[in-house]
Protein backbone atom coordinates (compact mmCIF):
# COMPACT_ATOMS: atom_id res chain seq x y z
CA UNK A 1 0.00 0.00 0.00
CA UNK A 2 1.25 3.64 -0.73
CA UNK A 3 2.11 5.47 2.50
CA UNK A 4 -1.14 8.68 2.06
CA UNK A 5 0.70 11.82 1.86
CA UNK A 6 1.08 14.31 4.76
CA UNK A 7 -1.05 17.12 4.20
CA UNK A 8 1.52 20.10 3.38
CA UNK A 9 1.04 23.81 5.34
CA UNK A 10 0.74 27.14 3.07
CA UNK A 11 3.96 28.03 2.46
CA UNK A 12 4.89 31.24 4.70
CA UNK A 13 4.94 34.05 2.84
CA UNK A 14 5.05 38.03 3.01
CA UNK A 15 1.62 38.43 1.40
CA UNK A 16 0.35 35.62 4.49
CA UNK A 17 2.24 37.56 7.04
CA UNK A 18 0.64 40.39 6.15
CA UNK A 19 -2.72 39.63 5.44
CA UNK A 20 -2.77 37.52 8.86
CA UNK A 21 -1.49 40.75 10.78
CA UNK A 22 -3.96 42.97 9.16
CA UNK A 23 -6.94 40.51 10.23
CA UNK A 24 -5.98 40.77 13.87
CA UNK A 25 -5.27 44.34 13.66
CA UNK A 26 -8.90 44.79 12.28
CA UNK A 27 -10.38 43.03 14.71
CA UNK A 28 -8.53 43.66 18.10
CA UNK A 29 -6.15 46.59 17.31
CA UNK A 30 -2.45 47.50 17.17
CA UNK A 31 -1.62 45.50 20.48
CA UNK A 32 -2.64 42.31 19.49
CA UNK A 33 0.15 41.90 16.74
CA UNK A 34 3.41 40.54 18.11
CA UNK A 35 6.26 38.08 16.58
CA UNK A 36 4.68 35.23 19.14
CA UNK A 37 1.13 35.73 17.97
CA UNK A 38 1.77 35.63 14.63
CA UNK A 39 3.35 32.97 14.43
CA UNK A 40 0.72 31.02 16.45
CA UNK A 41 -2.16 31.87 14.06
CA UNK A 42 0.00 31.08 11.21
CA UNK A 43 0.88 27.66 12.60
CA UNK A 44 4.90 28.39 12.41
CA UNK A 45 7.65 29.12 14.66
CA UNK A 46 8.41 32.54 15.40
CA UNK A 47 12.28 32.92 14.05
CA UNK A 48 10.80 31.73 10.85
CA UNK A 49 9.08 35.08 10.86
CA UNK A 50 12.11 37.13 10.60
CA UNK A 51 13.07 35.50 7.18
CA UNK A 52 10.62 38.33 5.85
CA UNK A 53 10.65 41.34 8.35
CA UNK A 54 13.08 41.93 10.92
CA UNK A 55 10.95 43.54 13.87
CA UNK A 56 6.81 43.69 14.48
CA UNK A 57 7.29 47.40 13.41
CA UNK A 58 8.11 46.45 9.92
CA UNK A 59 5.19 44.14 9.87
CA UNK A 60 2.79 47.42 10.75
CA UNK A 61 4.55 49.51 8.44
CA UNK A 62 3.73 46.89 5.98
CA UNK A 63 0.07 46.01 6.86
CA UNK A 64 -0.20 49.85 6.63
CA UNK A 65 1.12 49.98 3.09
CA UNK A 66 -1.84 47.02 2.04
CA UNK A 67 -4.28 49.38 2.93
CA UNK A 68 -2.99 52.29 0.87
CA UNK A 69 -2.68 50.16 -1.82
CA UNK A 70 -6.62 49.22 -1.50
CA UNK A 71 -7.02 53.44 -2.86
CA UNK A 72 -7.59 53.59 -6.46
CA UNK A 73 -5.90 56.17 -8.20
CA UNK A 74 -7.32 55.46 -11.59
CA UNK A 75 -9.08 58.89 -11.22
CA UNK A 76 -5.27 60.70 -11.57
CA UNK A 77 -5.27 58.69 -14.88
CA UNK A 78 -7.93 58.32 -16.76
CA UNK A 79 -8.54 62.03 -18.09
CA UNK A 80 -10.99 63.74 -14.85
CA UNK A 81 -10.89 67.41 -13.98
CA UNK A 82 -8.61 67.65 -11.13
CA UNK A 83 -11.37 68.66 -9.01
CA UNK A 84 -13.55 65.40 -9.62
CA UNK A 85 -9.93 63.55 -9.18
CA UNK A 86 -9.69 64.80 -5.65
CA UNK A 87 -12.94 63.99 -5.15
CA UNK A 88 -13.25 60.61 -6.29
CA UNK A 89 -9.88 60.04 -4.85
CA UNK A 90 -10.75 61.11 -1.51
CA UNK A 91 -14.09 58.87 -1.28
CA UNK A 92 -11.85 55.64 -2.17
CA UNK A 93 -8.99 57.06 0.36
CA UNK A 94 -11.93 57.31 3.08
CA UNK A 95 -13.50 53.99 2.00
CA UNK A 96 -10.37 52.09 2.58
CA UNK A 97 -9.76 53.60 6.08
CA UNK A 98 -12.55 53.10 7.45
CA UNK A 99 -12.54 49.33 6.27
CA UNK A 100 -9.68 49.11 8.38
CA UNK A 101 -9.80 51.67 11.27
CA UNK A 102 -6.99 50.13 13.74
CA UNK A 103 -4.28 50.80 11.20
CA UNK A 104 -4.79 54.69 10.63
CA UNK A 105 -2.18 55.36 13.46
CA UNK A 106 0.31 54.10 11.30
CA UNK A 107 -0.60 55.65 8.09
CA UNK A 108 -1.06 58.89 9.77
CA UNK A 109 2.78 58.99 10.29
CA UNK A 110 3.24 59.49 6.72
CA UNK A 111 4.31 57.52 3.90
CA UNK A 112 8.45 56.84 4.74
CA UNK A 113 9.13 54.49 2.25
CA UNK A 114 6.30 52.13 1.60
CA UNK A 115 5.58 51.74 -1.50
CA UNK A 116 1.84 52.24 -1.94
CA UNK A 117 1.73 54.94 0.25
CA UNK A 118 4.58 56.88 -2.02
CA UNK A 119 1.94 55.84 -5.31
CA UNK A 120 -0.31 57.39 -3.93
CA UNK A 121 1.94 60.46 -2.76
CA UNK A 122 3.10 60.53 -6.04
CA UNK A 123 -0.10 60.47 -7.98
CA UNK A 124 -2.01 63.22 -5.91
CA UNK A 125 0.77 65.49 -6.67
CA UNK A 126 1.54 64.58 -10.28
CA UNK A 127 -1.77 65.49 -11.07
CA UNK A 128 -2.16 68.24 -9.30
CA UNK A 129 0.87 69.87 -11.01
CA UNK A 130 -0.38 68.56 -14.69
CA UNK A 131 -4.05 70.65 -13.78
CA UNK A 132 -2.04 73.64 -13.57
CA UNK A 133 -1.27 73.98 -9.93
CA UNK A 134 1.89 75.63 -8.66
CA UNK A 135 4.22 72.97 -7.14
CA UNK A 136 4.31 74.14 -3.82
CA UNK A 137 0.42 74.56 -4.07
CA UNK A 138 0.15 70.89 -5.12
CA UNK A 139 2.54 70.10 -2.19
CA UNK A 140 0.08 71.94 0.05
CA UNK A 141 -3.18 70.31 -1.73
CA UNK A 142 -1.49 66.99 -0.65
CA UNK A 143 -1.32 67.78 2.76
CA UNK A 144 -4.13 69.14 3.02
CA UNK A 145 -6.38 66.08 1.35
CA UNK A 146 -4.23 63.68 3.97
CA UNK A 147 -5.00 65.94 6.82
CA UNK A 148 -9.01 65.86 6.19
CA UNK A 149 -9.05 62.29 4.78
CA UNK A 150 -7.21 60.89 7.58
CA UNK A 151 -8.92 63.23 10.32
CA UNK A 152 -12.21 61.47 9.18
CA UNK A 153 -11.01 57.91 9.36
CA UNK A 154 -9.58 58.50 13.24
CA UNK A 155 -13.00 58.39 14.90
CA UNK A 156 -16.65 59.05 14.31
CA UNK A 157 -18.12 62.27 15.76
CA UNK A 158 -21.66 61.11 16.18
CA UNK A 159 -20.60 57.89 17.68
CA UNK A 160 -18.66 59.85 20.24
CA UNK A 161 -21.98 61.33 21.76
CA UNK A 162 -23.52 58.67 24.79
CA UNK A 163 -27.41 57.34 24.24
CA UNK A 164 -28.34 58.95 27.25
CA UNK A 165 -30.47 61.80 27.82
CA UNK A 166 -29.85 62.22 31.40
CA UNK A 167 -26.21 63.13 30.18
CA UNK A 168 -26.73 66.26 28.59
CA UNK A 169 -29.19 68.24 31.08
CA UNK A 170 -30.13 71.28 29.56
CA UNK A 171 -29.08 73.62 32.43
CA UNK A 172 -25.87 72.87 31.57
CA UNK A 173 -26.48 72.06 27.77
CA UNK A 174 -29.28 73.56 26.21
CA UNK A 175 -28.59 72.89 22.44
CA UNK A 176 -28.02 69.36 22.78
CA UNK A 177 -31.20 68.32 23.71
CA UNK A 178 -30.67 65.83 20.58
CA UNK A 179 -27.52 64.44 21.32
CA UNK A 180 -28.33 61.45 22.70
CA UNK A 181 -29.77 60.42 18.97
CA UNK A 182 -26.83 60.80 17.34
CA UNK A 183 -25.42 57.85 18.08
CA UNK A 184 -28.06 55.42 16.42
CA UNK A 185 -27.72 57.58 13.31
CA UNK A 186 -23.81 57.34 13.56
CA UNK A 187 -23.21 56.35 9.51
CA UNK A 188 -25.60 58.60 8.35
CA UNK A 189 -24.21 61.46 10.42
CA UNK A 190 -20.88 60.84 9.28
CA UNK A 191 -21.04 60.28 6.10
CA UNK A 192 -23.27 63.72 5.51
CA UNK A 193 -20.55 65.52 7.40
CA UNK A 194 -17.96 64.25 4.80
CA UNK A 195 -19.74 65.18 2.01
CA UNK A 196 -19.85 68.39 3.50
CA UNK A 197 -16.49 68.60 4.17
CA UNK A 198 -15.42 67.44 1.26
CA UNK A 199 -17.28 69.81 -1.03
CA UNK A 200 -16.74 73.03 0.92
CA UNK A 201 -12.81 72.04 0.69
CA UNK A 202 -13.08 71.91 -2.85
CA UNK A 203 -15.40 74.93 -3.36
CA UNK A 204 -12.70 76.67 -1.41
CA UNK A 205 -9.72 75.53 -3.41
CA UNK A 206 -11.61 75.59 -6.96
CA UNK A 207 -11.73 79.57 -5.89
CA UNK A 208 -7.96 79.24 -5.57
CA UNK A 209 -7.43 77.43 -8.79
CA UNK A 210 -9.66 80.61 -10.62
CA UNK A 211 -7.01 83.01 -9.15
CA UNK A 212 -3.94 81.63 -10.02
CA UNK A 213 -1.95 83.83 -12.46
Amino acid sequence: MCAMARPRKPLLSTDRIVETARTLVDAEGLPAVSTRRLAAELGVSGPSLYNHFRTKDEILEAVADSVSAQVDLSMFEDGREWRTALHDWAVSYRAALRDHPNIVPVLARGPGRRPAGLRLADAVYGAMVRAGWPPAQATSIGALMRYFVMGSALGSFAGGFVDDVSAYDPADYPHLGQAHLLAEQQEKIDERAFGTGLTALLDGLSQQFEQLP
